[in-house]
């Protein structure tokens, strides 16, 4: 379904090249959090950007790759905790901090895949959000009070758009 051009943070330099590399290495990841929430037309303020990345034995080597590439800080990260719903990998501090995840609430990576929307969000560089039905599912799972916000807004986006 084509969505009408998102209004997303500014991407910074750190976010971009992860993306990047985690494009060239052919992970498979989603973008979640406050980017996807700015994707699917509530932009609000984000201070770290959220990469769910699929937690398999294939995947995990890929996603190793693409943050030695980065030059991501891998003190005593293993190929095998990326294989590991749970553990997850802080980049940065906020508001540039990365945070890559092995899990995120209320989904399970293959049922959310399928639901990605891709974006072209730098030249040459198309990537996965997490589809509007998983991120509410995802955010009503959380229920923080940001996630529980963010749900609000999004719905009342739907409500505007129903075709989403």
């Amino acid at each position: 379904m084509p969505l009408p051009t998102p209004t997303l943070p500014p991407l910074s330099p750190d976010f971009r090249d992860l993306l990047y590399e985690l494009s060239a290495a052919e992970a498979r990841f989603l973008i979640v959090g406050g980017y996807a929430v700015a994707l699917h037309g509530h932009p609000r303020a984000t201070k770290d950007l959220d990469v769910w990345v699929d937690a398999t034995k294939d995947n995990a080597p890929r996603v190793m790759t693409a943050l030695r590439a980065f030059g991501a800080p891998l003190q005593g990260l293993v190929e095998s905790d990326l294989e590991t719903p749970g553990v997850g990998l802080q980049i940065g501090i906020p508001p540039q901090r990365i945070d890559v995840l092995t899990h995120t609430s209320g989904l399970q990576f293959d049922e959310a895949w399928p639901n990605r929307i891709e974006v072209v969000i730098a030249p040459d560089l198309l990537c996965p959000f997490l589809g509007f039905a998983d991120l509410l599912r995802n955010k009503r799972a959380a229920g923080r009070p940001q996630d529980l916000a963010d749900v609000a807004a999004l719905e009342a986006v739907k409500a505007k758009t129903p075709d989403r």
